[in-house]
């Protein structure tokens, strides 16, 4: 198509942010990537500069930028960036910091959660009481800096941030702004019980927009920066996991994408609100539509971290072919051991800060490819507990999963993941699939499809699938009854350890 668009769109992820330029068939001209700084002030706190947010981007989309061709560049019309969620920043109006911005994987408010969070909360917000939405580390904030945040002229996150750099203007889009936890979320709007119980005015948030509404003009000293000679719009986005799944093409009740990323998240589309115990609900990047989403904390991470402190050190955490190749001898539930896999707490299905991981059944025959495999399984064991809660709350089978990020380049947990869920996953070659989400909401913004839907069906790109082993899966289906069982059972547990790690901290 070479009269059509191109789009720039942007993944504002908590490690980097990626720029793509894409065109109307979904195939990427260029690309660029820069990394972004995180800081650990003090056990459970993460943090980042605001400013990161923009720089990051800014640095991101004039690389992909400069390798185009003159003629490409004047074809760019719009923009759309996607970003991490339930992330956020204090600024003054002119978008300066007031402090850091607290990250999506931040724990410092669990004594927030428990004073406040309510099945009333979870109803109205979509979300689960639990240390990620925002609106909990704002109430910490107004415990514990309340001048800070009286100060505040906006509190904003990562997109509203980008679009007040791009802009000027300070303006959100409601799959964006959801995560702040915040939103009355059947309504698509700010709940003003819930500003309030954050210690918030409504006038320090910005204005609410829907996902793939054209916002503004971008400002044209950035864009002329770039290197791009006309217009650029500036299109309203959706958190990075919905763009995930617009993405992909998942885009209907009974398809939902996984991502093998850090954590583990999927979820399908719900074309109407509805909450419950086994996913967390976002707005979609479809407007009028809903995300319902499983997330587990602990996911590729959790694997890095079994490479890295129990793993050959010479690798420094990254992947082992001999140690995939070990655990793929293995067999099969590796004799009853089980790894509870909640070493960043738990959210779907428990949604408790305070829970702790755990490997139960070691002997002297267990070596390092057992243990392994044993983390794998059990993330992948309690995600098709977690898929099997969500069918059955919606009512509705799986008839597709479409699995992306880099865990699935794992040929050993990619099979393990499908034997314990049971039915085919199928990938993606696109490696920014969250971009390539945004890339979707730019490019029916521009008129070069009729809709976002038929633009994430156009735009996917989908490539081979893994089948379940029946007998594999009866296998894991009988060990994953033993593993239910042991979050029930340790649960007070972990409340101890926790109060006796807090009356005698590591040093």
């Amino acid at each position: 198509m070479p009269s059509s668009p191109l789009v720039i769109a942007v993944d504002s992820s908590t490690t980097s942010t990626k720029a793509i330029i894409v065109d109307a068939a979904g195939r990427v001209l260029a690309q660029h990537r820069c990394e972004l700084a995180m800081h650990t002030p003090q056990v459970h706190c993460y943090e980042q500069d605001p400013r990161d947010w923009w720089h990051s981007t800014d640095r991101a989309i004039a690389g992909a930028v400069a390798a185009l061709s003159s003629a490409d560049r004047a074809r760019v019309s719009h923009l759309c960036a996607t970003v991490q969620r339930q992330s956020f920043a204090l600024v003054t109006d002119a978008g300066e910091p007031l402090r850091p911005g607290i990250l999506w994987l931040d724990g410092r408010a669990e004594e927030q959660v428990r004073r406040l969070g309510t099945e009333e909360i979870h109803a109205l917000s979509g979300f689960q009481p639990d240390v990620t939405p925002s609106l909990y580390k704002l109430a910490w904030l107004a415990d514990h800096e309340p001048e800070t945040l009286h100060r505040a002229d906006k509190v904003v996150g990562v997109h509203g941030y980008l679009v007040h750099e791009l802009t000027g203007r300070w303006t959100d889009s409601v799959a964006t702004a959801d995560s702040l936890g915040l939103m009355d979320m059947a309504a698509n709007t700010y709940s003003d019980h819930l500003v309030a119980l954050a210690g918030l005015q409504a006038s320090q948030l910005a204005e609410l927009v829907p996902a793939g509404s054209v916002i503004d003009t971008v400002r044209p000293e950035i864009t002329q920066a770039w290197g791009l000679p006309g217009p650029v719009e500036l299109v309203a986005a959706c958190g990075d996991g919905q763009a995930a799944a617009l993405g992909v093409g998942a885009i209907e009740i009974d398809e939902a994408y996984l991502n093998l990323g850090t954590a583990l998240v999927a979820g399908v589309h719900s074309p109407q609100y509805r909450y419950a115990d086994a996913f967390r609900t976002d707005a979609a990047g479809i407007p009028g539509q809903y995300v319902l989403e499983i997330v587990q904390n602990s996911g590729a991470y959790l694997a890095g971290w079994f490479r890295t402190e129990l793993g050959d050190p010479r690798l420094a955490g990254r992947p082992d072919p001999q140690l995939e190749e070990a655990a793929a001898q293995v067999t099969p539930g590796c004799g009853g051991l089980v790894t509870l896999p909640y070493w960043n707490a738990v959210q779907s299905p428990h949604w408790d800060p305070t829970a702790l991981g755990a490997v139960v059944g070691l002997a002297g025959a267990y070596g390092r490819p057992e243990m392994y495999r044993s983390v794998l399984e059990g993330l992948s064991i309690e995600m098709s507990a977690n898929l099997a809660s969500l069918q059955a709350a919606t009512g509705v089978p799986l008839r597709s999963i479409r699995v992306v990020g880099g865990g699935q380049r794992s040929v050993l947990w990619r099979q393990i993941m499908t034997d314990a869920v049971g039915l085919p996953l199928t990938d993606s070659p696109q490696e920014e699939v969250s971009a390539m989400g945004a890339a979707v909401l730019a490019m029916a913004a521009a008129g070069a499809h009729p809709s976002i839907a038929a633009a994430a069906r156009a735009m996917a790109d989908l490539g081979t699938s893994s089948e379940p082993d029946p007998t594999t899966h009866e296998l894991y289906r009988e060990l994953g009854e033993i593993q239910a069982g042991l979050y029930p059972a340790l649960r007070e547990t972990f409340a101890r350890q926790r109060r006796f790690a807090a009356d005698h901290p590591m040093r």
